[in-house]
């Protein structure tokens, strides 16, 4: 390690360290972009397809959209 690396308490320079992806870029998440989505496939049964098309027939109302989804599982 050099003198002024030390001495400035600096990370000493990597080839491409500037560049790394941050630590959750390009991990999958159930849902994708939408919080919604990915709310309803976490907390449901539903995959994210399901939740989406189920967004798009009834709203975005959290607490009417769960009601249909445990509908939906105990009839699945």
């Amino acid at each position: 390690m050099n003198k002024d690396t030390r001495d400035t308490g600096a990370v000493p320079r990597r080839p491409g360290a500037g560049h790394a992806p941050e630590a959750t870029a390009g991990l999958p998440t159930k849902g994708g972009d939408d919080p919604l989505v990915r709310f309803l496939a976490e907390n449901t049964d539903l995959s994210p397809k399901q939740a989406r098309e189920l967004i798009r027939e009834h709203g975005h109302d959290r607490e009417q959209l769960l009601k249909i989804a445990r509908t939906m599982k105990a009839e699945g």
